[in-house]
């Protein structure tokens, strides 16, 4: 209960940081049977797969997604392209929001790169 209340908190703080940027938030934590994504947003041309982190420390935080993560939130976008046809004509990328107390988030762009 703790955990979860705490990674919607971070999902919160993440999306806010996102639609400062400009981006408008189409889905959060989309489930298919291949994984979760956190966050799916959009600017113009843009689509982005986020996956949010929170831990004690920013640099804790980028250590955490590990090679598993990355393969089931890109089989997940996959399912999110199969269920929204559209989209598959936009660009595509993966990114980060870490997130830590008393700091302010960070996003990583690119972060499967």
């Amino acid at each position: 209960q703790v955990a979860f209340k705490l990674g919607l908190s971070a999902e919160n703080r993440a999306a806010a940081l996102l639609i400062a940027k400009g981006f408008r938030i189409v889905a959060r934590r989309f489930r298919s049977p291949a994984g979760e994504i956190d966050i799916v947003a959009k600017r113009g041309p843009l689509l982005i797969f986020v996956e949010v982190k929170a831990r004690a420390r920013l640099d804790d935080a980028a250590w955490s997604v590990t090679e598993r993560q990355k393969r089931r939130i890109a089989s997940a976008a996959s399912a999110w392209l199969a269920d929204h046809p559209d989209d598959a004509t936009c660009d595509m990328r993966f990114d980060a929001v870490l997130v830590a107390p008393r700091s302010l988030p960070r996003h990583i762009t690119g972060a499967f790169e």
